[in-house]
């Protein structure tokens, strides 16, 4: 069975290209693909070539691990039907190219637990499942405290700051010093250079800018919290001096596990969490190679999606 897929054959060079799927098992679902989303995190890094050694990866690769679309074949031991909505976080189904994501494709082949029943009215929105569950995950760990400062007013940024206030803590403080992501009705949304407070708890950085800890530390109150929930390609240092006299405390937040993507497609269902509006361009699968160098190029960008429809 071959399908199209967005291919990145090498750094900066991306296309759309015909790729053969391994065949699937009675265990697994092929799921034709509607929405996929681009990543400006860690599909950026691959993109430019910035990416560090990461298990799973080389190139060719196949990116994009938001993708939603309908079963069209399932296994009998599958659990799924023909017709479902689902989400499925990428797949590595492909014959001669890296599926370490591999959600950018008209069709994959994926097991049955890597995929989660959506509401088909979710639309393009349900691509953004795995990203609003990796905002959840950050803020669910044990003991976790409800951010009081949020650095990065991207999707992540907003994500965190939504989550947070779904379950119901203060609405917390944002940094962003790009002009086109200011504005928000349910929290304030200011440059950090105006921002005077040196006594936050709890810093979510979501900007992924390593080179902040030193002032992220220096805006905590004594025993506060920084949590790096963005991906940092540079070895992370700070002076330890200020970090000891704050007693400061670091948490990598990593992806989202299958609680989190339960608890948010909840939250979803519920009417507490809206994604629709985080999409700001949308374009055909064909477009593909300008799609992606607009989401890492244009910071008014916050979500692409790619529409499949009539892509064989």
């Amino acid at each position: 069975m071959q399908t199209t897929a967005v291919l990145l054959s090498e750094p900066k060079r991306l296309g759309l290209e015909t790729v053969t799927l391994t065949d699937p098992s009675v265990r697994d679902v092929v799921v034709e693909i509607r929405h996929s989303g681009v990543s400006t995190g860690t599909e950026k890094l691959f993109y430019s070539g910035e990416m560090p050694p990461f298990p799973g990866s080389g190139y060719p690769l196949i990116p994009g691990y938001e993708a939603t679309g309908e079963v069209v074949e399932a296994g009998r031991e599958s659990g799924f039907a023909v017709g479902d909505t689902v989400f499925v976080p990428g797949a590595n189904c492909y014959d001669g190219a890296f599926g370490l994501f591999g959600g950018a494709t008209r069709r994959l082949v994926s097991a049955p637990e890597r995929v989660t029943r959506v509401d088909s009215g979710m639309g393009a929105s349900g691509a953004l499942l795995a990203l609003a569950a990796t905002a959840r995950h950050a803020l669910a760990a044990r003991n976790a405290a409800a951010p009081d400062l949020i650095v990065g007013h991207g999707v992540l940024g907003r994500l965190l700051a939504r989550i947070a206030i779904a379950k119901g803590a203060p609405a917390p403080t944002v940094w962003e010093i790009d002009p086109a992501r200011s504005g928000s009705d349910d929290y304030p949304v200011i440059h950090p250079d105006d921002d005077p407070r040196r006594d936050y708890g709890a810093i979510y950085d979501a900007s992924g800018n390593g080179a902040l800890l030193n002032e992220l530390i220096g805006r905590l109150t004594k025993g506060g919290e920084i949590v790096l929930a963005g991906f940092y390609t540079a070895p992370l240092s700070f002076a330890f001096p200020p970090a000891f006299m704050k007693e400061a405390r670091l948490r990598i937040a990593a992806e989202w596990d299958a609680s989190d993507l339960a608890a948010t497609r909840a939250l979803i269902e519920s009417g507490k969490l809206r994604l629709d509006d985080l999409i700001t361009h949308r374009a055909p699968a064909a477009d593909a190679a300008t799609a992606y160098a607009t989401a890492f190029g244009d910071p008014a960008c916050l979500k692409m999606i790619l529409d499949w429809e009539g892509i064989a």
